[in-house]
């Protein structure tokens, strides 16, 4: 049986990911590259030179790199500096003569359909629906990433006991969706990743909320 899960596991990913390239148009122009990646290529090229049997330990590589690239003084960064530039031009040149494909975004992305069923919440979310006021209302000054850190601690305090009713809503908002989903794609349904549960979040095999309008930013 562990064979045969392991085997689901690896096909839903590939699936996944073909479905994630199939959302994307693979004509659409190349994102810009910061200074600081082209920063990051540069130390991979020597890295490859001087070890070319090494496989590279990537956390601490880029560790490394972005402690390499703030003690660079402004002159030594001119000259990434001056090819980010140089690539944005070109990406800008690019993007003037690209033309999506029917159904696709400006950006390449698939269009989001209007009438597509709205993604259900985790438990977590569910959780935060409910305590995001009283926690405003708390601390008025607070931003928004400062209020999301704030309950994200409330509800890693929470015992499993306590969690359990915003599962359970959550399961039942994710239920409603599944069925909202089949009567959407006209009575055709999918099967959901084995690993796939109320509290674990906004994996989607479909993602049709995809934002359209995302910045393309390659900078550290």
């Amino acid at each position: 049986m562990r064979t045969v899960y392991m085997v689901n596991i690896c096909v839903t990913s590939h699936t996944s990911q073909a479905a994630t390239m199939m959302r994307k148009d693979v004509n659409k122009p190349k994102g810009k590259t910061s200074a600081y990646a082209f920063f990051v290529q540069t130390c991979r090229e020597e890295h490859r030179k001087k070890n070319p049997e090494q496989s590279v330990n990537f956390a601490e590589f880029s560790k490394k790199c972005s402690e390499r690239w703030k003690g660079l003084s402004p002159s030594d960064k001119k000259c990434f500096e001056d090819m980010a530039k140089a690539d944005k031009v070109r990406y800008n040149r690019e993007m003037r003569d690209y033309v999506p494909p029917k159904g696709f975004g400006k950006r390449g992305r698939k269009r989001k359909d209007p009438n597509a069923p709205k993604r259900p919440p985790s438990a977590f979310f569910v959780f935060c629906s409910e305590y995001r006021p009283s926690v405003k209302q708390q601390y008025p000054g607070l931003s928004i990433g400062d209020c999301a850190k704030k309950l994200g601690e409330m509800w890693s305090k929470l015992s499993q006991s306590d969690k359990l009713p915003y599962e359970e809503k959550a399961q039942k908002l994710r239920e409603k969706y599944d069925r909202d989903m089949v009567a959407y794609r006209g009575g055709v349904s999918y099967a959901r990743n084995p690993g796939s549960s109320a509290q674990g979040g906004e994996e989607e095999e479909d993602d049709e909320g995809e934002d359209d309008d995302e910045e393309d930013d390659d900078d550290e």
